[in-house]
């Protein structure tokens, strides 16, 4: 296959496995999922949504978020870690949201990373999910899966986006980077994964990769 019709390959398997995609964070607009993705980092999507209903209940915009103590905010967000910094970030981000966007998420690229807490792939899902700007945020399933695929050279994830933005059409990237997501989790996990139900590894993946794979597969049977 050429690299071309491997990236068919891979938008055409993706496309056909979902067809819909769920946005993994409960969210009801761009202020809620801001907050959402800020407590995702080096969290679980599953935890954040246990424990943003709670946050919400209090302060689902950002004047009411200021009406509380970054103290306040870290004991409701502690169960998602980092939280001395991330309450830090959440009570900063709403206070300038309100002095300088009259309190709305700007649909800016360049704003939004000028937040406090909020790093490029923050604003970049944001951008993808909250505006439908193209955007493709990439996380540690993105990164992992355009390494097995011999699609990017692992070494950054700013050079996996760009490899994914070049070799992807612009007006996929964002169904794309959660089909990629959602793929990551079910079919090619960083532990427990089982090439056997990895479509897209087994047919297009990184020689060097499968090859440690199968090295590994056969060590465990040998013991």
């Amino acid at each position: 296959m050429t690299k071309s019709e491997k990236v068919n390959f891979v938008m055409e398997t993706l496309d056909a496995l979902y067809p819909e995609v769920p946005v993994p964070l409960d969210h009801k607009d761009p202020y809620t999922l801001l907050i959402a993705v800020l407590l995702s980092a080096q969290c679980t999507d599953e935890r954040v949504n246990k424990i943003t209903p709670i946050l919400f209940a209090k302060a689902d915009n950002p004047y009411d978020m200021i009406k509380m103590s970054v103290e306040e905010i870290k004991e409701i967000i502690r169960p998602c870690g980092l939280s001395p910094m991330k309450s830090k970030g959440i009570y900063g981000l709403s206070k300038i949201l309100i002095e300088k966007y009259n309190g709305k998420v700007p649909a800016d690229i360049d704003a939004l990373e000028t937040l406090p807490a909020v790093g490029h792939k923050t604003a970049s899902v944001v951008m993808a999910q909250a505006f439908n700007i193209p955007a493709f945020p990439v996380d540690t399933h993105i990164h992992r899966l355009m390494y097995r695929w011999n699609f990017s050279n692992g070494k950054s994830v700013t050079q996996t986006e760009k490899d994914a933005k070049r070799l992807f059409p612009k007006e996929k990237w964002n169904i794309l980077h959660l089909q990629l997501v959602w793929y990551g989790r079910q079919y090619s996990p960083a532990r427990g994964w089982n090439l056997e139900l990895d479509v897209i590894t087994s047919v297009i993946g990184r020689k060097s990769v499968l090859a440690e794979y199968y090295k590994k597969k056969n060590k465990k049977a040998l013991k």
